[in-house]
């Protein structure tokens, strides 16, 4: 765990600082929507939006009736997602844009029975299939492909 973090987009118009307690270990996503997102596996580590500092312009786009993703418009890296729906305190922020996240091991990983083939992840890390996640996650029944 760290005090700071720095990242920037790819073309670094977009930097975000993150201040205080927060956990830097990614999680994992294998659901449909962040397959496409982001081209086969949804990585995020979450971040209190009271420490979160964006600078730059940022494009939103509402994937979900629950969510939002954030990208640059210029180079179009993705930056977050965010709960819509009443749950807008906290970012899901994607941890390739921040060096210091590099090395942090995988927190969880959900929908792992819905992974790509190609998307084997290993480690001692918690895991939900879909059924599972789903039966503690209300807003996010039906996976929306």
């Amino acid at each position: 765990m760290t005090d700071r973090l720095e990242g920037q987009c790819l073309c670094g118009a977009v930097r975000i600082t993150v201040e205080g307690f927060h956990d830097p270990r990614p999680g994992a996503c294998h659901c449909r929507m962040c397959q496409r997102w982001s081209g086969g596996l949804f990585l995020c580590f979450e971040a209190a939006a009271e420490g979160v500092t964006v600078t730059g312009e940022v494009a939103q786009y509402t994937s979900s009736a629950f969510s939002e993703r954030a990208f640059c418009p210029r180079c179009g890296s993705h930056l977050w997602m965010r709960n819509t729906d009443g749950d807008a305190d906290s970012y899901e922020l994607m941890p390739g844009l921040f060096d210091a996240v590099l090395s942090a091991p995988l927190r969880s990983e959900v929908y792992v029975d819905q992974a790509m083939a190609s998307v084997q992840l290993s480690g001692d890390h918690p895991t939900a299939t879909r059924a599972v996640y789903e039966s503690k996650n209300k807003s996010v029944q039906g996976d929306a492909t």
